[in-house]
């Protein structure tokens, strides 16, 4: 793909002079299909919106019938700028592709393949022309399909399903693997935020694996560009919070840390909309609620609402995640609470570590699933980059040994020593410190534990 054909614009494309008469001479058009060309060509918008008012499908079909016969690419461009032009100036002539007159006509299946065929030009404004025609599409009704081909019919035309399914494919193949280094990604979300209303899209973007491409794209952006971008990602992960498997996905990436992050520093109005109602969404689904208390999300949200917002919905979202978000800090127990914390690997000096009676009341707690907190403590202090995680780790094993009776002979047994010895010399003095602590209570039993108290 040359950077040429990559940067071209429909303006441009449309600057060219198309020799039609050479294709007639071929009999590649028809004469009536040259005659409607020369009609339509090189005239003013409202001459072509006329056209079209009178002779839609005509044109359509013209259209169609030379991506489908000619390969000839600065004319495979011109028509697909044809299309685009027409296309943004009036989204309704999308429905001309679906016309009772092109029932055993497949009016997709050129679109579908210069997705895979073109330069990146062709493959951008195929894309962009599939998606619109094919969310223009009639509902199933009576046995027709919602590419008019009747359920009867002999011959097989590509059907809406085909072209979602290769839509979907072709956008998560842009995400994983650009053909454009700069366009690829905006152009395919941009896609995908209204494709993605689909339910069969839905499907089969979770079965592409496609959720963890969206993930890396939701980050702080201050571009204009980037800002645009980031919203459509959350336009997506929006729409995909409506669907349960997709959920299951989005709860085992890191979407709600970076979601939170961004609605932090968002002065976007339409970006911190589009979060909220997300994590509204969210809010009540496995253990979303418990990971919103955990990284902050409530304290964001009353943030929020002391700003002054105009959109009604946003407002609405806001008070509702308030009080969901009230309801589960009430519903989770402190221990609950820790081991969300722990869990997610991001420790910090939250109340209930320096409370002995967290501890008295919660220490058998620990035994749960074979000391499965423990053993995550230990992951942390072993894969944590974090001075205030490994510190508040160090301090947590030591009050493990302080206050359960055999305490001391877990944690050796668990190998923490070794792990805990490493971190006394680290370069930050609040991890040496509860590594020193740790070891000492290690070393000397809960006994002597009450003259070693930080």
């Amino acid at each position: 793909m040359t950077i040429e054909n990559a940067e071209l614009t429909t303006e441009q494309v449309l600057r060219r002079d198309i020799l039609w008469d050479t294709y007639m001479t071929t009999k590649l058009i028809t004469e009536t299909g040259l005659q409607l060309l020369r009609r339509y060509d090189k005239k003013a918008e409202s001459d072509k919106a006329q056209l079209l008012d009178d002779d839609g499908p005509a044109y359509v079909s013209v259209f169609v019938t030379i991506l489908r016969d000619i390969f000839k690419e600065e004319t495979v461009e011109y028509v697909l700028a044809l299309i685009d032009e027409m296309l943004t100036a009036n989204p309704r002539r999308a429905k001309l592709f679906h016309d009772n007159s092109f029932a055993n006509e497949d009016t997709y299946e050129p679109f579908l393949r210069l997705l895979w065929k073109g330069n990146w030009f062709i493959q951008e404004k195929s894309c962009k022309i599939l998606s619109v025609i094919v969310s223009a599409r009639p509902k199933v009704q009576n046995g027709v399909d919602a590419n008019g081909d009747a359920a009867s019919s002999k011959r097989k035309l590509t059907t809406a399903e085909d072209v979602l399914r290769g839509l979907v494919e072709w956008l998560c193949a842009q995400l994983r693997k650009p053909s454009h280094p700069s366009c690829s990604i905006p152009a395919a979300i941009n896609c995908l935020a209204t494709l993605l209303k689909e339910p069969i899209v839905r499907s089969s973007f979770v079965q592409a694996d496609g959720v963890k491409l969206l993930v890396p794209l939701i980050t702080p952006a201050s571009t204009q560009q980037s800002i645009q971008l980031l919203y459509e990602t959350c336009l997506c992960v929006w729409l995909l919070s409506y669907y349960e498997p997709a959920i299951e996905y989005l709860a085992t990436s890191r979407a709600l840390p970076r979601l939170t992050e961004v609605v932090k520093g968002s002065t976007k109005e339409k970006v911190v909309r589009v979060v909220i109602l997300t994590l509204r969404n969210l809010l009540s689904k496995g253990t979303f609620g418990a990971q919103m208390v955990d990284v902050g999300v409530l304290q964001i949200v009353q943030n929020l609402k002391a700003q002054a917002w105009s959109d009604e919905d946003l407002l609405d979202a806001l008070n509702q995640l308030e009080e969901g978000l009230k309801d589960n800090i009430k519903k989770l127990s402190s221990y609950d609470k820790y081991k969300q914390e722990v869990l997610l690997g991001n420790l910090d000096w939250s109340p209930m570590h320096k409370d002995p009676l967290f501890w008295k009341e919660n220490i058998n707690n620990f035994e749960e699933n074979g000391f499965q907190i423990l053993r995550v403590l230990m992951t942390i202090l072993d894969t944590s980059s974090d001075a205030r995680t490994l510190a508040v780790a160090c301090y947590d094993l030591s009050q493990f040994i302080q206050c359960h009776p055999a305490g001391r002979i877990i944690v050796a047994d668990l190998k923490a020593k070794e792990r805990v010895m490493k971190l006394l010399n680290h370069e930050t003095a609040e991890v040496t410190k509860n590594a020193l602590l740790c070891i000492q209570r290690l070393f000397l039993g809960a006994k002597y534990a009450s003259f070693l108290q930080a």
